[in-house]
This record gives C-alpha cells, sequence and structure tokens, in this order.
C-alpha cells in the first residue's frame, strides 16, 4: 500500500520536527520534506509533490494564508492549517478555510507547543483523511472556495437583516411558529454552512440549530464571519438563549447544545458533559434533544465531515413528529462520512449538492 507523503512547513524547527516525528510515526504516512516559511514551503512543493501539506498559519517572509492562496490557485493539493488559539488565530484560520484549507488543527499551547503530543492522534486522522480528497474537489475549491465572498454579499443583500428582532421580547420567540432548523457538519463544514446560509432570507419563518465540530475559540470566529454575509443573523449560542426564528445558533466549541421548551418558547442549554464519540458539540446531542420538543416541523441537514456523528440523532428525530431529513450529496462533501451514515440509515428525504440545500430547507419550511 503507498503511503501518504507529507510535506511539513512550519516557521519553528522545533515544531518542524515534532510534527513531522508524530507524523512518521504512523506506517501509513510518510514525512517527504519540511519547510520553514510559505515560500520555501511553495518551491518544496513543486520539488517534492506531495499528497498533503501541513502548514502553520503564522510564518515570515511569506505567512501561512498567503502561501495557501497561491496552492491553491496554481498547485491544488490538500493543506491542513496548524493555528493558535488566540483571537487573532482563530479569525486566520477561519480566513484559511475560506482560502481553500481542507482543515485546521489548533495548537494547544500557542506557537511553540510543548504539549503538541495531545494532538497527534487528530493530527495522524485528519491528515490520512486529507489525503482522500479528489482532485476534483480540489479544482472546485480553488476556483469559488464554494462561494466567493463577493457572491456571499449579493445574497445577503437580497433582503437585509431585521435588527429590531435583536431586542424581541420573550413572546415572539420560536415557539409560537412550531418550526426548526438543525444541521450537524464537521470537516469542509464552514464553507458548506456559507453556502447554505447565505442562501436563506431573512424573513426565514424558523431558527437555525447548527451543530460544526471545533475546538473552543474558533466558533466565535466562524459565526462572527457568517453574520456578516448573511441575511438572517448568525451568533454562537449562550446558554439562555431564546430561540427566535430568522437566526441561527452555533454550537460554542466544547459545549453539547442542547434545547428545551420553556412556555412557547425553545431555550438552548449548554453544557460539558462527556464528549459522545470523542466529539463536543456532537450533532447526535442536538438531534436527540430536538427529537424530544413536541408540535414542531423539523428539518434535520447533516454535510461534509468525518464519522457518523448525527446518524443517531436522526433515527431519535424521526422516531417523534415531522421531521424532513437532507444528506449533502457525496460530489460536494470534501469528506462524505457524516452524509454517507446519514443516508445509510434510509431515513433521509433528500441528498442534495451542497448548493441547493437551502432551496431545500426552503422547500420543507
Amino acid at each position: 500500500m503507498s503511503k501518504v507523503n507529507v510535506l511539513v512547513v512550519d516557521d519553528s524547527a522545533f515544531m518542524r520536527k515534532l510534527i513531522s516525528n508524530f507524523l512518521s510515526e504512523d506506517p501509513r504516512i510518510q514525512v517527504v520534506g519540511s519547510a520553514r516559511n510559505g515560500k520555501d514551503g511553495i518551491e518544496k512543493l513543486k520539488e517534492l509533490k506531495p499528497d498533503v501539506i501541513t502548514m502553520d498559519v503564522e510564518m515570515p517572509v511569506l505567512n501561512g494564508i498567503e502561501a495557501l492562496k497561491i496552492i491553491m490557485k496554481d498547485f491544488p493539493v490538500p493543506v491542513i492549517m496548524l493555528s493558535s488559539t488566540t483571537k487573532e488565530g482563530a479569525e486566520n484560520t477561519i480566513a484559511a478555510i475560506q482560502s481553500g484549507a481542507i482543515d485546521f488543527i489548533a495548537k494547544p499551547s500557542g506557537a511553540i507547543s510543548l504539549d503538541l503530543h495531545k494532538i497527534k492522534e487528530e493530527l495522524v486522522r485528519k491528515v490520512l483523511s486529507a489525503s482522500k480528497v479528489s482532485r476534483k474537489q480540489l479544482i472546485k475549491i480553488s476556483s469559488d472556495k464554494y462561494l466567493s465572498t463577493t457572491q456571499a454579499e449579493s445574497y445577503s443583500k437580497i433582503e437585509p437583516k431585521d435588527e429590531s428582532r435583536v431586542n424581541t421580547p420573550v413572546t415572539k420567540g420560536l415557539g409560537l411558529s412550531k418550526k426548526i432548523i438543525c444541521i450537524g457538519t464537521s470537516t469542509g463544514g464552514p464553507r458548506a454552512l456559507q453556502n447554505v446560509l447565505t442562501r436563506l432570507p431573512a424573513s426565514l419563518d424558523s431558527a437555525v440549530l447548527i451543530v460544526q465540530h471545533m475546538p473552543a475559540g474558533f466558533t466565535k470566529s466562524l459565526a462572527t464571519r457568517l453574520d456578516s454575509l448573511c441575511a438572517i443573523s448568525v451568533k454562537e449560542a449562550c446558554d439562555g438563549d431564546i430561540v427566535e426564528k430568522g437566526t441561527a445558533y452555533i454550537a460554542p466549541g466544547g459545549y453539547h447544545m442542547r434545547t428545551k421548551q420553556v412556555g412557547p418558547n425553545l431555550v438552548i442549554c449548554l453544557d460539558q458533559s462527556e464528549a459522545r464519540n470523542g466529539h463536543r458539540p456532537a450533532v447526535d446531542v442536538l438531534f436527540e434533544s430536538v427529537s424530544e420538543i413536541n408540535h414542531y416541523t423539523k428539518v434535520a441537514v447533516i454535510m461534509t465531515g468525518m464519522g457518523s456523528d448525527g446518524s443517531k440523532g436522526l433515527v431519535a428525530l424521526k422516531k417523534n413528529g415531522s421531521v424532513k431529513a437532507i444528506a449533502e450529496s457525496q460530489e460536494t462533501s470534501i469528506v462524505f462520512g457524516m452524509p454517507k451514515a446519514a443516508i445509510a440509515t434510509n431515513l433521509v428525504d433528500e441528498v442534495q449538492d451542497v448548493e441547493k440545500i437551502a432551496q431545500t430547507i426552503l422547500k420543507f419550511v
């Protein structure tokens, strides 16, 4: 079996050695070279032709984001970014995903991480997963990033945000509209979410509850970026939020998100209970929670991602009430794991390319 060839790009010699050692310990991976900055990385890419690149975000001469843009334009190859968990690091990571990175890994302790061994397993898993992304997918990402910022801004201008919702009284919560949309996604999710959410109108007669697998600190930057592009409001969920139509709530990294009925309203509950299949937030937890809500029309969407999170929750949802389920197609999924597992339950009503998911949601609500 041929090995996955990896190029490691990082300005820290210590980090280059540590990452290289971690990857080389897996018999399925071979580190073919390393580079000390983005410029050096591009030269090594042309010479070594790796299957996957791991790249630091913050580097001298040419930083990770600028190098990534050149790579995706001229030499499309799967790139996994390594980022610090600072606010600036999180914002840069979201920008890197927008620019074509397949995935990212958060460094546990900033720029030089002596405890990087904590993410060894994640690093290996994501490199192997990235190596399976098809060239067709990479070319699509490099050509249009799924939805360019210009396109997204044009969608968001179709209907301006209704800022009056910010201070809506409790009695105007979603409880009276009886519709709820819940979305689960992982690897490739930020781009897929942008594609779907920017196509939803400000007048959407439902709230949207979202689980995107991301560590703490990154979901707020994702929500802020999406909010700037969408006609609906997008925010990182807070414990006790009253769920309102026309607003999307993203579960914060490190917290499960559930909902409960309080009078005529739905209220968001966050907790740090045990991770489910290695995930917190987990899609299964959200879907199971929504399954317990009565007298609602529900739409469940499972998009690109590794693993099978969401499929058990989908089974729970379908056992109770009116539920329509949508899965992203293999053609547009960066990683087809989660949608494939959902489809395997035989409970999915429609399988759609990511560009058509918003339209399908609107048909159901």
